[in-house]
């Protein structure tokens, strides 16, 4: 089980109003913010974990993302698949991966990919049939 998961930013203000309608589309909550810390954390609506957290490194250092990391999100439905990716991408994401089955997973696999504007990937996933929508 996942406690929660860490992104660095450069631009923490940036990053959540670029990350607050796609996790409002997903159905996580804003759970606070801590501006002494630069953190931004979310949780899913019915849960209070996982955390999805965003802030600066605690290092002190520039937020850099790594290669061949990625954080995968769970969608309910491919509609919410399809409506994340669009919404990151008006909001400056770059495409990793347009909405589809990736069939090399499994059969149900529907994801898309994209880099958040401090260059960290995501995969918005949904892993049912498309009668289950």
């Amino acid at each position: 089980m996942i406690s929660h998961t860490f992104l660095g930013t450069n631009a923490p203000d940036r990053a959540a109003a670029f990350y607050a309608p796609i996790m409002d589309a997903l159905g996580w909550r804003r759970r606070h913010s801590e501006t002494s810390t630069h953190l931004v954390i979310w949780n899913p609506a019915a849960t209070t974990r996982p955390l999805f957290v965003l802030g600066w490194p605690f290092d002190g250092e520039a937020a850099d993302p790594g290669n061949g990391g990625m954080v995968a999100l769970l969608a309910s439905d491919r509609a919410t698949v399809d409506r994340v990716h669009e919404i990151a991408i008006a909001g400056g994401a770059r495409c990793e991966g347009k909405p589809g089955l990736r069939p090399r997973y499994h059969a149900n696999y529907y994801g898309a990919y994209f880099r958040d504007l401090d260059g960290n990937k995501l995969c918005i996933v949904c892993h049912q049939p498309a009668e289950h929508a």
